[in-house]
């Protein structure tokens, strides 16, 4: 035994007072843990005990403190098992490696554990946050104090995720002792938003920003840098810096959800460069797209507490995370505090967008290659009949992308929006390039605009930069229109956005609503005018439905393409390579499945005789038949794990041994790359309908009217609108704030604001004028509802004329008023307009008032009948 042989020394066979432990391990000399080594399969949590035996029992003249053999490893050839003696209600957690004596050496050192640290944090300053991000940095450290592994977070888009997260990191470093944090995103753009937003951040009462005070470092080629505290990474950087691969920064840009999949069991080695300690925690944001194939494998290597952040979480986040789902803040009732806009849906349906179309035989159609986008002309021998499925796939109709842009463009000063004359900033999401290239090109034809008007935004820009772009498209007049596949569906934080147009449906609920929220933020209305020099307020923003996405049946399943961004031909030969992780199987079979419904007659019948018998189908079951638990499962019964491993092999090799003849490769890399585009220039398209989506507005104005019905009794404003005869009579500002607030709570999430839009959709010949975002909409819209009023409309432009009326009747009564009285009255109407109310205190505070010599001012004025007057008003107007 050489204690001196280096920071740490393994001892095997270590004799205790209860027998020998498998190592015992020693720190700069010092006897500090032991090791249970078992053989590979063993169930681990049971020896846990055993470990501990140990421990308790070592020899007395090598321990000189308390608590000095702490550290307790259960390992087998596959698994390892963690302890810390020193942790509150110590645990064994799973850890995919040893840790490093340095490490060990300086927990040593450590007057209390990380765990033990978080039981005594101090209160949150809440200076600056909101009521979300409160709940969502409180109920994390409540987690983390009590030891969970794993949290979920879910907060609607645009509630302040990174904000709360940065405020987190800051609590962790400066009060747990939190050495260094991770935070993952799955795109470079997302990664460079997070670190700018790490950066700006003002941790309280300190008078410093972050980056002042801890190191922030965006990794890179260079790899860890160990002076930095916070890391902001995409969760590709991590797992090339893992394995030792190369990874050009443009690979970061497409997200990792669609990107390259990696092989093996196991994707990660232990790297030494990177020890499973680096991160004491690991916050991973729109964690619902990191948590499949290589990138889970990569949030399981470190050592440290897993925080994931999302706006959508699905069955398979909520499971990863354990079901330990501590804070909640959904879209709803982020638009009911006014931290996102609501949404309208205008559905455009056409003739040929809804049943496709028939190009009669004898026309010649332009044909494209989608490889290379050069055109010719084929003339049609039989009629071309095509579905609405195919649009925009198989074949382009520019008709019908024109028809859909030109009723937008018809539409966005007559019914959109009214009262502006600037293009509202729109994004329009495309089913891929060649497609985006199209729209871009009619967009600037439609509108008559130059290129600056529309722009492309796409991974596949020639000459431009996409990041360039987006700020441009974010911060500048022009582009006023961006057309993109992904680029700017899911993170990109574009607030100006008020136009959302799908010309692609989306099958992905959780895809769906990540699109939706790049028009759900809110942006002051200053900063709005920066960019859209006529707009007042965002108040919502409009989605343009032109292919019944908001109509379709979603699905929240674990995508089967999971490596979207690899190249069928490249998929397939990696696969005859050797290539056999579920990924590329699962990936594979989604792509045979697709290509089977768009191939030739020919080609199929050409791939059934290549493959003896086999279509395009069979091949994709047999794929996914080797990965099929179930399947395996059922195969391998009796099978010890050894055997188990062996036949799932066997399963893999037999179904990729389909793809070992290189004929068969090439005719599918073929029958692929035929899959031309053909180009509708003959059929003309028109517009089946356009307008409202009429069933969120009915669903609205049923939610209200139950809600009426329900705290009719319970809310002192609805005592008082029903005529209830042991309410007070007159309604204050007190009641009407308690009615608004109850209709923003749970189950309800109503904004009046809302209910008064769905009113104008559902009974547009009823309802006059908008909403005033005012306490005095709530009145008129309950009066409306009861069926008091035969029109909705706002208060002020029934209180004019009740003035004019009231005006007239103290004339004849003999009352005058002089220039200034009026002015007063004037006021006094204005103020009941808005408020429903006024007080003597209001007379004596409010800007109207106080500019006009306030309470003393009117009491000179009016005299000792001012306090009956403002009585009389507020029944003659208000009433």
């Amino acid at each position: 035994m050489n204690l001196g042989a280096g920071q740490g020394v393994a001892v095997r066979e270590f004799q205790t007072a209860s027998g020998p432990v498998d190592y015992a391990l020693f720190v700069g000399r010092r006897l500090c843990g032991v090791v249970e080594a078992k053989a590979e399969g063993a169930t681990l949590s049971g020896f846990s005990d055993q470990a501990a035996r140990y421990i308790h029992d070592m020899p007395g003249h090598l321990i000189r403190e308390e608590s000095q053999v702490r550290f307790e490893y259960v390992a087998s050839g596959t698994e390892i098992l963690f302890r810390d003696h020193a942790d509150p209600d110590a645990s064994s957690r799973r850890v995919f490696a040893f840790h490093r004596p340095e490490t060990l050496g300086l927990w040593l050192r450590e007057a209390k554990t990380i765990r033990a640290r978080l039981q005594h944090m101090p209160e949150l300053v809440k200076d600056g946050l909101r009521d979300c991000q409160i709940d969502a940095v409180t109920s994390l450290e409540d987690s983390l104090a009590t030891n969970q592994p794993r949290a979920l977070v879910q907060m609607a888009t645009g509630a302040g995720k990174t904000f709360a997260a940065a405020t987190l990191s800051y609590r962790l470093l400066a009060h747990a002792g939190f050495k260094r944090i991770l935070f993952l995103a799955d795109r470079a753009n997302l990664v460079r938003q997070a670190r700018d937003e790490y950066l700006a951040y003002r941790p309280p009462g300190t008078g410093r920003s972050f980056s002042e005070i801890y190191n922030v470092q965006k990794l890179g080629s260079a790899g860890l840098d160990n002076n930095a505290q916070v890391v902001v990474s995409t969760i590709q950087r991590v797992y090339a810096a893992l394995t030792g691969s190369e990874l050009a920064e443009e690979d970061e840009e497409a997200s990792a959800f669609e990107a390259v999949g990696r092989e093996q069991e196991r994707l990660v080695s232990y790297n030494p460069a990177m020890p499973i300690e680096s991160f004491d925690l690991v916050i991973t944001d729109e964690c619902h797209r990191s948590i499949y194939g290589t990138w889970r494998q990569v949030l399981e290597y470190f050592d440290g507490f897993v925080v994931g952040l999302t706006a959508t979480p699905s069955l398979h986040t909520l499971g990863f995370f354990g079901r330990n789902l501590v804070a909640q803040y959904p879209y709803e009732r982020s638009v009911a505090d006014g931290v996102n806009v609501d949404f309208e849906i205008f559905r455009i349906r056409t003739e040929i967008g809804e049943r496709g179309s028939v190009v009669e035989a004898g026309y010649d159609l332009p044909v494209r290659d989608k490889r290379t986008r050069a055109e010719r002309y084929e003339t049609l021998t039989e009629d071309f009949a095509y579905t609405a499925r195919q649009l925009d796939r198989t074949v382009v109709v520019p008709n019908q992308i024109r028809t859909v842009l030109e009723t937008f463009r018809d539409s966005l000063f007559s019914e959109l929006f009214p009262d502006r004359k600037d293009v509202p900033k729109t994004l329009i999401f495309a089913k891929d390039d060649h497609h985006a290239e199209e729209i871009v090109a009619l967009v600037r034809e439609v509108f008559s605009k130059g290129d600056d008007f529309a722009k492309k935004i796409t991974y596949k820009i020639d000459r431009a930069d996409p990041e360039q772009l987006i700020r441009a498209f974010r911060n500048d007049y022009n582009p006023r229109i961006a057309v993109t596949v992904d680029m700017i569906a899911t993170g990109t934080d574009v607030k100006p956005i008020e136009v959302l147009i799908f010309l692609r449906d989306v099958r992905s609920e959780l895809y769906f609503e990540q699109m939706k929220g790049r028009g759900a933020r809110t942006i002051n209305p200053e900063k709005l005018r920066q960019v859209t020099p006529d707009a007042r307020a965002k108040t919502r923003f409009v989605l343009i439905d032109a292919v019944g996405v908001s109509e379709s049946l979603k699905t929240i399943a674990e995508p089967l393409e999971r490596r979207r961004s690899v190249s069928f031909d490249k998929l397939i030969d990696e696969i005859a390579a050797g290539r056999r992780d579920d990924d590329s199987f699962a990936t594979l079979a989604a792509r045979l499945s697709s290509l089977n419904r768009r191939v030739s007659e020919r080609d199929h019948a050409a791939i059934v005789a290549a493959t003896g018998g086999l279509s395009l189908t069979d091949l994709a079951g047999r794929m996914l038949d080797a990965i099929d638990p179930d399947t395996l499962a059922h195969l391998t019964k009796e099978a010890t794990d050894q055997e188990r491993q062996d036949l799932r092999y066997v399963a893999n090799d037999r179904a990729a041994m389909l793809f070992d003849d290189p004929k068969l490769r090439n005719l599918l890399k073929e029958a692929k790359a035929a899959a031309d585009i053909r180009i509708d220039t003959v059929s003309v398209d028109s517009i089946v309908s356009s307008g409202w989506d009429e069933q969120r507005a009915s669903d609205a104005v049923a939610r209200f009217r139950q809600f009426l019905e329900e705290k009719s009794d319970a809310l002192i404003a609805l005592k008082i609108l029903y005529h209830r005869p042991y309410a007070q009579k007159r309604l204050s500002y007190e009641a009407v704030n308690e009615l608004r607030d109850a209709l923003r709570r749970p189950p309800w999430l109503l904004e009046p604001v809302d209910i008064w839009r769905a009113y104008k959709r559902l009974d547009a010949d009823a309802v006059r004028g908008n909403a005033a975002g005012t306490l005095a909409d709530i009145v008129m819209l309950v009066r409306y509802a009861l069926g008091e009023t035969q029109s909705l409309e706002p208060l002020s432009s029934l209180v004019a004329g009740r003035f004019n009326l009231w005006l007239g009747r103290e004339a004849k009564a003999g009352r005058s008023y002089s220039e200034e009285q009026r002015a007063w009255l004037s006021a006094i109407r204005d103020h009941l307009a808005v408020n429903i109310e006024i007080r003597p205190e209001d007379v004596m505070e409010a800007p109207e008032f106080a500019a006009r010599g306030g309470l003393i001012r009117a009491r000179a004025l009016f005299g000792a009948g001012l306090p009956s007057l403002l009585y009389e008003l507020t029944e003659v107007l208000v009433a």
